[in-house]
């Protein structure tokens, strides 16, 4: 199935540990999108900003915020994704919702958890990869900190086809590493010949560190769809599989790639 799909990133300011004034704020947002779109991505943690406070702050998926997803995917007829604070039982997640137009949803528990912001002290690790179907694509869900980390978005050949045609990142990345952003976003999709997405949030948060945003849509040759700094942007996109069909078929560099197996930990 070769089916185009069309992607709408919300690259936007985010409320520190503020979840009503975040979720009126992107609604706000998903209401001004005026064309057809098929999937909307949200950054990580849009609800409260990247906090160590889920103790306080914290929902689990009968919350809120999941019902508010619920919502808006059933009446915008789309699937909405992004992560936020979630418990489930005893154990806090940073946990990726992929919202369906029906309510039926999936997620993903961030794996790679970022102690450098000791996030792993507040927080449980996932351990098992999402990849969605949509349409005939295969789209890998992924979270910030796990883009540092190529053998976790590495594609694994099913009966001599990719495991995936899009690989998706929601963060919370600040400025000051934009540049390791960008060019790691660039090489995942270079080595994985698939689409990249990856959606970041701008402005300071309550910690006063500044995202420039550089939300990106990057090809499987590494060419730059579409990249965004510092402002807050409602941006969407159509992709077409064609187009990475002919890229893996020109270039079937996916043959020679080693055989691995990722263990559940």
């Amino acid at each position: 199935m070769n089916a185009p799909l069309t992607i709408t990133l919300i690259q936007t300011n985010l409320f520190w540990e503020d979840k009503a004034a975040n979720l009126t704020m992107l609604e706000a947002k998903i209401n001004s999108i005026n064309q057809p779109t098929e999937i909307i991505i949200l950054p990580e943690m849009f609800t409260t900003g990247f906090s160590m406070k889920p103790k306080e702050l914290v929902e689990t998926m009968d919350g809120n915020s999941v019902s508010w997803m619920r919502k808006i995917a059933t009446e915008k007829k789309v699937i909405l994704t992004g992560s936020m604070m979630i418990e489930e039982n005893g154990n806090y997640y940073n946990r990726l919702i992929w919202m369906l137009p029906n309510g039926q949803l999936g997620y993903y528990d961030k794996k790679h958890l970022f102690s450098f912001a000791q996030e792993e002290k507040h927080y449980s690790s996932g351990n098992k990869r999402l990849i969605a179907s949509v349409k005939g694509w295969r789209i890998n869900l992924q979270i910030c900190y796990d883009l540092r980390f190529p053998i976790w978005a590495r594609q694994q050949q099913q009966n001599d086809e990719p495991e995936f045609d899009i690989l998706l990142y929601v963060a919370n990345w600040p400025q000051r590493r934009a540049h390791a952003w960008k060019t790691l976003l660039t090489a995942r999709a270079i080595e994985n010949q698939a689409y990249v997405i990856g959606v970041n949030r701008v402005g300071n948060d309550g910690n006063k560190i500044y995202h420039s945003g550089d939300s990106m849509v990057i090809d499987a040759l590494g060419e730059v769809l579409f990249h965004q700094a510092d402002d807050e942007t409602v941006f969407t996109i159509t992709l077409h599989k064609e187009s990475l069909q002919q890229t893996r078929n020109k270039f079937p560099f996916l043959h020679d790639a080693d055989d691995f197996t990722i263990l559940a930990m």
